[in-house]
């Protein structure tokens, strides 16, 4: 019998979603607001605000001021979230965003839609998140060439790993400009106790189906104020004025939760303390079985004061590592996108892309999948994508090395301990260094 799919990440049920669901079909509430927007949002709010559990308390963690209490929006998805934020910061046509380079699309897709430009910026090696020297040279130099500062600074959270806040904060306070957190892929991850997407102006939540926690799609904007939460709130709902007819005197956006997938997310809450414990133990078992195998890496808390929700698991191979099959592993076009994503993307037309991963990563993947195995490539840094290669980039080599040396293991909550000895194993048995 051929060994069961493990797939890279995919949340489940667990909670008590269907509760939420009957009584809002019960109540009529099937529209984007009601009883479980409010509710759902008002159970994000409180864990923002949480403190780390006494396991999780490290020294590192003892001067941190407690979390200011924030106020939560409920969205229709994290890219919604992001475009509300940089509206909230005053972005516009022909301004500049400062964007982490190594992230998923969806960071800086939003900087577009508003005619903005996305100015990438690359990654230090340690969190693999944004360099904050690297961002401060980068802001001096735009404001040299340009005579204006930047709008924003977008940080991201990479497979929930912690950015050095503390040091791109400082580096925002310095220039004066508002930071909006990533932390779609972060949820439940802490610096220095303090959960991520609480630090900025914004943070941005993401909750589709292969996050922490899932609301089947969406997202949600952490906000600096009730002030500002009304502002996103408004603008989240067709920017409607308070009159018995539609008058609108703002663009406004259909970006607002539904009450439906709003109780998914309040019977998710009820588990997510069991979701994130559970990919802490798959890091946990990657890292004892991987330091048994040479040529491998993996990408781990790099400091006491980071405390990583290990969303995904990742590893990069090192170098002059090297894989069975590699001599072939570009040579065919072979996509790897399942389920619905795979009918909406455009074919490949070629093997190879001008940067692409490594064939030894390429041969690795390969190799697990032929086992039932999902993995994928890191995410390709945003200065490689060639729908960005206008914009202005700084970078250090880092992103881009990752990119082709890095790889993405399975970790969610269907992941368990025996399919992880599978995994090490199976890449264990065709690195020949």
């Amino acid at each position: 019998m051929k060994n069961k799919r493990i797939l890279l990440c995919l949340c489940r049920m667990g909670g008590g979603e269907m509760k939420y669901i009957e009584e809002a079909f019960a109540d009529n509430w099937v529209v984007p607001l009601g009883p479980n927007v409010n509710g759902f949002e008002a159970d994000l709010q409180r864990f923002l605000a949480s403190a780390p559990s006494p396991e999780r308390l490290d020294a590192a963690c003892a001067d941190m001021p407690e979390a200011p209490v924030k106020s939560v929006v409920a969205l229709s998805a994290g890219t919604a979230a992001v475009h509300l934020a940089l509206i909230g910061c005053g972005v516009g046509p022909g301004d500049e965003v400062m964007v982490q380079s190594f992230t998923f699309s969806a960071s800086a897709n939003p900087v577009r839609y508003l005619g903005a430009v996305p100015v990438f910026v690359d990654s230090e090696p340690d969190t693999w998140n944004m360099d904050p020297v690297l961002l401060d040279r980068a802001i001096a130099d735009r404001v040299e060439k340009t005579g204006r500062k930047p709008k924003a600074i977008i940080p991201v959270y990479l497979y929930g790993m912690p950015a050095n806040i503390d040091a791109i904060m400082e580096v925002a306070r310095k220039w004066d400009i508002p930071v909006v957190e990533d932390a779609a892929e972060a949820f439940g991850s802490r610096y220095r106790g303090r959960c991520c997407g609480t630090f900025g102006r914004y943070g941005v939540l993401s909750f589709n189906g292969n996050k922490m926690i899932t609301t089947s799609g969406g997202g949600a904007l952490v906000c600096e104020s009730p002030e500002a939460a009304d502002r996103i709130k408004f603008l989240a709902t067709q920017a409607r004025e308070n009159y018995p007819y539609y008058q609108h005197e703002e663009i406004g956006y259909n970006y607002r939760m539904s009450n439906i997938c709003a109780g998914i997310g309040r019977g998710q809450m009820e588990v997510l303390d069991e979701h994130i414990a559970h990919h802490r133990r798959v890091q946990q078992l990657y890292r004892e079985l991987l330091a048994g195998v040479d040529g491998i890496t993996l990408h781990d808390n790099p400091s006491p004061e980071i405390d990583s929700n290990f969303w995904l698991c990742a590893a990069t191979l090192d170098d002059g590592t090297h894989v069975s099959g590699e001599e072939n592993a570009y040579s065919s076009p072979s996509g790897s996108l399942v389920g619905g994503v795979a009918a909406t993307a455009r074919a490949a037309v070629s093997a190879h892309t001008a940067v692409e991963p490594d064939a030894a990563v390429e041969a690795l993947r390969v190799a697990l999948n032929a086992e039932n195995i999902e993995s994928r490539p890191l995410w390709k840094p945003m200065h490689l994508q060639p729908v960005f290669a206008s914009s202005p980039s700084y970078v250090n080599g880092v992103s881009e090395r990752l990119f082709r040396r890095g790889i993405c293991l399975p970790a969610g909550p269907w992941v368990s301990d025996a399919d992880v000895e599978r995994i090490v194993a199976a890449i264990a048995s065709v690195i020949t260094r």
